[in-house]
């Protein structure tokens, strides 16, 4: 750096930093592209709304009852509502991908958290969705169950797709990640500030 200072000064820096920013991005682009192609198994449903930007209501896949089940998509940690703009802003752009939509669900029917969710991965024809909010920088990966919350953890197998989509918005800036409207809190954190009697533990 010292070298590039003296022969070209700032701009030669400057280039190089662009340069260098460039590849890294190249890099993450080349790295999503080569992921091993993976059928998914699961139910079709049909998805009613987006709630916030990480639950889904669906109708009901047993068909039992009129009522719609509610999802908490796996692996991602979205900002709430209340996290202006960025929380309504989610929301916005799940619905705009999946609202009205038939989908296929990759979960554990059966297995439901405190609040009557269904925790899972959303699949719209090769899609994985849960990435897709990643990957556009709605929505944090969160590879780890949140303690407390989620039922189990994230299947190892999507954590790479989504830890190098976290990546590529991180370095396009894009979504949370805009530098002129950055997101300075993460979800969980800001759970932890509206609730802080509640033990919230947080990744670090």
């Amino acid at each position: 750096m010292v070298v590039i200072l003296a022969r070209g000064g700032f701009g030669q820096v400057y280039r190089w930093t662009k340069i260098r920013k460039f590849l890294l991005l190249f890099g993450c682009l080349l790295l999503i592209g080569c992921q091993p192609s993976i059928a998914p198994q699961g139910a079709t449903v049909q998805v009613s709304r987006a709630v916030n930007g990480q639950t889904i209501e669906i109708l009901d896949p047993t068909g039992q009852t009129p009522l719609n089940q509610r999802v908490r998509l796996l692996g991602i940690d979205a900002p709430l509502i209340e996290q202006e703009p960025w929380g309504t802003e989610a929301r916005q752009r799940l619905a705009e991908l999946v609202e009205g939509q038939t989908v296929l669900l990759e979960a554990d029917l059966d297995t439901k958290d405190n609040y009557d969710r269904i925790w899972g991965y959303v699949w719209l024809g090769d899609r994985l969705v849960n990435q897709q909010l990643v990957e556009e920088g709605w929505a944090l990966a969160e590879v780890r169950p949140l303690a407390g919350i989620s039922p189990r953890s994230p299947d190892p197998k999507y954590e790479q797709r989504f830890s190098r989509a976290q990546e590529k918005a991180r370095l396009l800036g894009i979504g949370i990640w805009n530098p002129e409207q950055p997101m300075r809190q993460s979800p969980c954190e800001f759970r932890q500030q509206r609730s802080p009697d509640e033990d919230i533990p947080c990744p670090n």
